[in-house]
């Protein structure tokens, strides 16, 4: 009897064995394509742009470049520059977005869809084509302006554009929809039921969303914000022509090593040096979570 159990269990672990294996196979043969296009799209670049970051233009093995980024006073203020107006575009997206997020998931669907649709519209237009229609409302004297001397707001015509603001106006416009979209799907995936559990044991509205809503929210919330903030730091299109050559960020940086001087050297090192950030900084917010719901 023992013999017959033992090869029992011995042809039941070879079968699990077996469907563990083809498995194995299936999984990798389901995910390689997807492997394959993040290597040629993802990892190969990061890896030229590496070794092109370790070697002068002689072709020397050399650490200039990015002892350069530090050491020389032109790169230190850009990168700082490029924070800054990355975080206060995520600052001002988050304040714009939560309310219109909220809203939307407190209407019937009809209006989200409304909103939604009002959200996600701008998509549909190119970039360019809407940075040259926020330069067109707030030069000196476009609508916005002579709206705000009309109604007596200002004395004169405010100067919106080429400067630092007129790049955070046109960042948050275009960065918007990273934020509502996944706090709208956070918002709509809470129970209502706590809500009314809140109110039944006497919680203001107030309390109750400071208490419950927004707290089982903030996943998607850190989410869109984290995404606003990432994306801002590599922005490029909307700070050359709304900064008027006034602000300079990192990607305006880059192409000006590679199409001006040129050094691919200098601006590979600097890309490196952002994805590096960029990455701590992921890195960061994870662990950060992390701890977060550790003493929730």
């Amino acid at each position: 009897m023992n013999e017959i159990a033992m090869s029992i269990a011995s042809s039941n672990a070879a079968g699990l064995k077996s469907d563990g294996r083809r498995e194995g196979l299936w999984m990798l043969a389901v995910t390689l394509p997807a492997v394959l296009l993040i290597t040629l799209l993802v990892l190969l670049p990061m890896g030229w742009l590496s070794w092109l970051s370790l070697f002068d233009e002689n072709g020397a093995f050399t650490l200039q470049n990015y002892a350069r980024i530090f050491s020389s006073g032109a790169y230190v203020p850009i990168i700082i520059n490029t924070f800054i107006i990355s975080f206060a575009v995520t600052l001002l997206v988050s304040l714009l977005g939560y309310p219109i997020a909220y809203l939307m998931a407190q209407s019937s669907p009809k209006v989200t869809s409304l909103l939604l649709t009002a959200v996600l519209l701008p998509y549909w237009t190119p970039v360019l084509v809407r940075t040259y229609g926020w330069i067109a409302i707030l030069q000196r004297n476009g609508p916005l302006n002579k709206v705000l001397v009309a109604l007596g707001l200002v004395d004169g015509p405010v100067q919106f554009l080429y400067q630092t603001s007129g790049a955070i106006i046109g960042m948050t416009q275009i960065m918007l929809p990273y934020l509502i979209v996944p706090v709208y799907i956070a918002l709509r995936s809470v129970d209502k039921d706590y809500l009314k559990a809140a109110a039944g044991l006497g919680a203001s509205p107030t309390v109750a969303f400071w208490r419950i809503y927004f707290p089982l929210s903030l996943p998607g919330f850190a989410a869109g914000a984290l995404l606003v903030f990432i994306l801002s730091l590599g922005f490029y299109v909307v700070p050359a022509l709304m900064g008027g050559g006034r602000v300079t960020m990192i990607a305006m940086r880059i192409e000006r090593s590679v199409m001006v001087y040129p050094n691919w050297g200098a601006a590979s090192a600097l890309a490196i040096v952002l994805l590096v950030v960029t990455v701590l900084l992921l890195v960061i917010s994870v662990r950060l979570a992390r701890l977060g719901g550790n003493f929730r």
